[in-house]
């Protein structure tokens, strides 16, 4: 594998860590070239969900680089799809594109930029979802659902401001909750596939613990940092997501492995090695953004978030395309390495780089 880590320093906590990848020009450089990388190559339709993470990533990396060229490829994009969602009015995943078309529309303050979110949202807020009675019983029945609308939702609301929104993605956002999270481990299951029955039947890992994954959860804590990056400090809510943001924290941080990075099934990484980097990628940008905005411990995070940094460099070859990422599924899987990308994988290392380039070593 192709590797841009050079020489290894000793830091005082005892963890190798090569300090040019924390060196501003040398992020600013690694997420120009991992962007212009996964611009060139694209894959999957431009609305879909997974170039909705990608996107993300590719409007972090603008902000912190700003590149004309990536700002030209987003806004090339946005008119090119005519700022519209993708197919289903209904499904989580389709509006996750329209973060960005509302981070666009904050600086060019072009209506058509988000009126087709507006009139996608407003269906969505005014019928039920259509459930075939099996795990689709809420809007929002899968973990990876809280980073594709939620951050939608509140954008749009805090951006029009109108307040239905913020209150309908609090609404949806917990029943999400109370359906899938496990207040004993501190995690999300994927969907309801994944949830324990009371009688303890139910799918579980090799080593008999139950089947968490890691990009579930990398997603979800992706999602809350997009969501509390954008509500009041004074809403109501926002101690819910503050709360729940800091209890997952605590858990990931002590399931990360030697080499910085999580691996695919977070409670049974004996069975998955190697890391995986969509989810690692997104817990590197959550831990680092708690750390940057103090609502995690420097003293206590700020290692982790190094510790990933450097695992996640070690996934990137010397063209920019970020490897080592789990292909599209819903559950833990093995297969993948160094030679597996996608576009999500590139957008949640960019996620992290944006925020780890904050960082005050």
């Amino acid at each position: 594998m192709l590797s841009l880590i050079a020489a290894f320093v000793i830091l005082g906590y005892g963890q190798s860590v090569d300090n040019k990848l924390f060196k501003k020009n040398y992020i600013k450089t690694v997420m120009i070239k991992a962007a212009e990388w996964q611009l060139q190559n694209p894959k999957h339709h431009p609305r879909d969900w997974t170039n909705g993470a990608f996107y993300a990533g590719i409007y972090a990396a603008w902000e912190t680089t700003r590149s004309k060229k990536i700002y030209l490829a987003m806004m090339d994009m946005g008119q090119k799809e005519q700022w519209s969602p993708h197919k289903r009015w209904y499904h989580a995943d389709d509006i996750t594109i329209c973060q960005t078309y509302i981070d666009l529309y904050r600086r060019e303050k072009k209506q058509e930029m988000i009126q087709p979110t507006i009139d996608t949202l407003k269906i969505l807020l005014s019928n039920p979802y259509p459930t075939t009675g099996k795990i689709d019983i809420i809007k929002w029945w899968w973990c990876d659902a809280l980073f594709m609308a939620p951050p939608t939702l509140v954008k749009l609301g805090v951006t029009t401001g109108n307040t239905e929104y913020l209150k309908s993605n609090d609404k949806y956002f917990k029943e999400c909750y109370d359906l899938l999270y496990n207040k004993n481990e501190h995690l999300f299951a994927r969907d309801l596939n994944y949830v324990i029955k009371p009688d303890g039947a139910g799918r579980r890992e090799a080593n008999g613990e139950r089947i968490f994954w890691s990009r579930g959860n990398g997603w979800v804590m992706g999602g809350l940092v997009r969501i509390l990056k954008e509500l009041p400090a004074d809403y109501p809510q926002r101690t819910f997501y503050e709360n729940l943001f800091k209890e997952m924290a605590a858990r990931i941080v002590n399931l990360q492995q030697e080499d910085g990075l999580w691996r695919a099934s977070l409670l049974d990484p004996e069975s998955y090695p190697g890391g995986e980097v969509s989810g690692s990628g997104f817990f590197c940008y959550a831990l680092a953004w708690g750390v940057n905005n103090k609502l995690l411990d420097k003293k206590s995070y700020l290692p982790a978030v190094e510790k990933s940094w450097v695992g996640l460099n070690r996934c990137v070859n010397d063209e920019g395309r970020v490897g080592w990422v789990q292909p599209i599924g819903g559950d833990p899987r093995r297969n993948f390495n160094e030679e597996s990308w996608e576009v999500y994988g590139t957008g949640a290392f960019l996620l992290a780089a944006s925020e780890v380039i904050k960082l005050r070593r």
